[in-house]
């Protein structure tokens, strides 16, 4: 997959992989793209599958495993937010002219993101299959981690849809889509004109203690699914892209509930 390495390290680049899971959130958005189905949700599971294994290779240098690592998990997703990458509404309104309305161009970020995290979930699945998985626990906390990026992602973008994207540096507004992700609704008003507000809440131990236990409970809630007849590749998929389309309801109910920033953000965004 070419990634970078550093010179003592054969671990990937931690911002080339959040660039790839993000990337990986786009493919599964756009569809097939002419090729078969079949075909294309297997390139999707194999693209999930190099990702999981490099991110569980990343968080294996660091000691990082489901139930022990709950706190170095959850300030690796703290500190790979920021290098996700964020499409503005003008990019996502080009990239799919045919959604005439924020509720079809939402639907059509949900489904991309439901894909992937189902993809994650098939990739951890199909190594459940084999006879000796290899470093399980490390393997779900790598599954956690990407979904989770998929989903704050998705969240970001969503804010960008409904016309309530944060203000602040790249790192505050991270912050704010993590905690927005952690509490599974959208971005308080007041913290979306005020960047002060968005760098405190990104260093709040309440923060960081919600998403640990979302990471930990993601990855070991899976176990059980998993183990008895090593079912994998189906019940990961189907767990992951189910609660990614809950995760997505819960945040666009809260979104629509709310004023856009500019009554006219939707027009202004109009491609040409």
């Amino acid at each position: 997959m070419g990634w970078k390495r550093g010179r003592d390290s054969e671990q990937p680049d931690p911002e080339q992989v959040a660039e790839e899971l993000a990337a990986l959130a786009v493919q599964m958005e756009r569809g097939p793209a002419g090729e078969p189905v079949v075909v294309w949700h297997q390139r999707g599971r194999q693209r999930a599958r190099e990702l999981t294994t490099s991110v569980g290779g990343l968080l294996a240098k660091g000691g990082v495993a489901a139930g022990r690592g709950g706190k170095a998990l959850a300030d690796r997703l703290l500190e790979a937010a920021p290098r996700i990458p964020v499409r503005d509404l003008a990019t996502l309104r080009a990239q799919h002219p045919d959604a005439a309305t924020p509720e079809e161009l939402a639907d059509r970020l949900v489904l991309g993101a439901c894909r992937a995290a189902g993809a994650v979930g098939a990739s951890i699945g199909a190594a459940a299959m084999l006879p000796v998985p290899p470093a399980m626990p490390v393997e779900l906390a790598a599954e956690a981690l990407a979904v989770a990026a998929v989903e704050i992602k998705l969240i970001a973008e969503l804010h960008e849809v409904y016309g309530r994207p944060p203000s602040g540096t790249r790192t505050q507004r991270a912050g704010a889509y993590v905690t927005a992700w952690a509490e599974r609704r959208g971005i308080d008003g007041a913290m979306l004109v005020a960047p002060a507000s968005l760098a405190a809440v990104a260093l709040g131990a309440e923060v960081r203690q919600k998403v640990r236990r979302r990471l930990v409970h993601s990855s070991l809630r899976r176990l059980p699914s998993l183990t008895p007849l090593l079912v994998g590749a189906g019940v990961g998929a189907v767990v992951n892209r189910r609660d990614t389309r809950k995760l997505a309801g819960e945040v666009r109910a809260d979104l629509t509930g709310r004023e856009p920033l500019q009554p006219d953000y939707w027009a202004a965004a109009l491609p040409g």
